[in-house]
């Protein structure tokens, strides 16, 4: 072999003896972590904490009134982090089996219905903010605008500030 070759060789398993070390190290705390590297999820208690303490202070500063009570908890119901996921992950053993067309079949599938999933909840969201917003006072829909401009999209509910 040339040493150029054996250079890149050793230097290839290196790094993946790295790899494998740092995927076992991220599997190891499943009660913190997603199962991919580097995909970390937040304490689903700690995500409603801080969801209930973002609307508190939203509907302070909009002042909502009691006619509009009702209307606020559709809202902020709305927005609440979504469960965590129920269904039991992909069983990556099962997918190995498969020949590489059929897998990549398979992976596109259940993409495509995360995605679709994902987008219905967003799409729920949308319309429960567009509900609430037509039933606040011109001065709401002020402070509404500047407080939901400053807030993160939809990855935790949209009731996270940056």
């Amino acid at each position: 072999m040339k040493p150029a070759f054996k250079t890149l060789v050793v230097a290839g398993l290196l790094a993946s003896a790295g790899f494998s070390v740092l995927a076992q190290k991220h599997g190891a705390d499943e009660g913190q972590y997603d199962q991919r590297p580097g995909m970390h999820r937040m304490d689903p208690a700690k995500m409603e904490e801080m969801h209930a303490k973002r609307s508190a202070e939203l509907k302070a500063k909009l002042k909502i009134t009691a006619a509009q009570e009702a209307n606020w908890t559709a809202f902020s119901n709305s927005m609440k982090p979504p469960a965590p996921q129920t269904k039991p992950a992909t069983d990556r053993a099962e997918l190995a089996k498969l020949p590489t067309p059929e897998r990549l079949d398979k992976i596109k599938a259940l993409r495509t219905e995360h995605m679709a999933a994902r987008t219905a909840q967003m799409e729920q969201r949308d319309q429960a903010v567009k509900t609430f917003y037509g039933t606040l006072t011109a001065e709401q829909k002020k402070v509404f605008d500047t407080e939901f401009a400053n807030m993160k999209g939809h990855h935790d509910g949209g009731m996270s500030k940056h």
